[in-house]
């Protein structure tokens, strides 16, 4: 995607649009766009794209610059610079997913462009929620077993529940740096052999009496049973984001990480699902196929009446119009699609021979 591209037709919005405007905009399209959810080989592309311009027109000394002078007039800009100020991650988070992507694709993380300190890693997990919850959305319950920081001693691992000192044997480096000679080709040479540091393993502290909660590591594991709300017609797989139920960060005074759940709709022996639509392999007999029936099917909602045709043929397809799922952040249902089975009987009473052998004779007349 070409810097040049103009920032207002990307976000389809006019040169006048407020802030508010702009925000909508950008919400619309990142989520059309977002490489998680959007398989097309072009979505991350167009996404940075997207990002950029609403990075551009929501910070108004840049917007005016790019106003004045065009693309010109931001060019320089580095990506750091562009975005400098602006937690993307926690913006897009508004809708569901988390800043990964920015890592990603800028290569550094919402801590280069806030002014947030490095915090832990994100913990992903996935949950499966029944259809119903999918069409009238509400809250689940996600349990997860994860580290966190030790509330006995804060994170420091030491008994006292404060900041060990420095190790001693290499001075709170972590590293062991020997220095050696050696005779190679008639001279000598001099190098440094640098290791993790035997005494501390490379922390650069060194506890003597150890937090006993922990053991002197500075984490121990927590399960949590957190609740989140799920999305009317959420689609499969998207990402919720609970900020900070990650991991831990590394110390004291490094905030957590977030966790992402996945959501993904519960096998349903009723239904197959297919985005907003719902497919059901409905199984009617050969006089119902022939002549034609009243039928009750299940749906989301309950039972519905359902008048099957004369003359339905096998892999024909009955179509309830609304009865499918929500649209993900779009307007009404989709449909729920009956595809039709004809049971073939195995067996027949002598009653019922007669009557298909009688109808094959019809049958050879016509």
């Amino acid at each position: 995607m070409a810097r040049d591209e103009d920032y207002y037709e990307l976000l389809g919005v006019p040169r006048e649009a407020d802030a508010k405007a702009i925000k909508s905009a950008y919400h619309k399209l990142a989520m059309k766009w977002h490489p998680d959810r959007n398989p097309s080989p072009e979505a991350e592309e167009r996404f940075k794209a997207i990002a950029r311009a609403y990075a551009i027109l929501s910070d108004p000394q840049k917007r005016a610059r790019y106003d004045a002078q065009g693309a010109e007039g931001v060019a320089h800009f580095s990506d750091e610079e562009i975005f400098s100020g602006i937690d993307l991650g926690d913006l897009f988070g508004d809708l569901g997913f988390g800043g990964s992507v920015f890592e990603r694709m800028f290569g550094g993380g919402r801590a280069r462009y806030s002014a947030r300190p490095a915090r832990g890693q994100d913990l992903r997990v996935s949950i499966e929620v029944p259809l119903e919850r999918i069409l009238e959305g509400g809250a689940e319950t996600v349990r997860v077993s994860h580290p966190v920081l030790c509330p006995s001693c804060h994170g420091y691992g030491t008994r006292s529940g404060q900041a060990p000192p420095a190790c001693p044997a290499c001075n709170g480096s972590g590293r062991k740096v020997e220095s050696r000679e050696e005779q190679r080709g008639g001279q000598r040479v001099q190098y440094q052999q640098v290791t993790v540091c035997p005494v501390c393993h490379g922390r650069g502290t060194h506890i003597e009496e150890p937090c006993s909660a922990c053991g002197g590591y500075g984490q121990v594991e927590k399960e949590e049973s957190l609740k989140i709300t799920i999305p009317v017609g959420i689609e499969e797989g998207i990402q919720l984001r609970v900020a900070g139920h990650g991991m831990p960060g590394e110390g004291p005074d490094t905030p957590p990480g977030d966790l992402h759940v996945a959501v993904f709709s519960r096998a349903d022996p009723r239904f197959q699902r297919r985005g907003a639509d719902l497919w059901r392999q409905q199984t009617v007999s050969v006089p119902e196929a022939v002549l034609g029936a009243r039928l009750r099917v299940p749906t989301l909602d309950g039972e519905v009446a359902v008048t099957l045709p004369p003359g339905s043929q096998p892999d024909e397809v009955l179509r309830l119009r609304g009865k499918g799922l929500p649209r993900f952040r779009g307007e009404g249902r989709g449909d729920l699609n009956l595809r039709l089975q004809v049971h073939i009987p195995e067996k027949l009473s002598e009653e019922e021979r007669a009557l298909y052998q009688r109808l094959a004779e019809l049958g050879k007349r016509d």
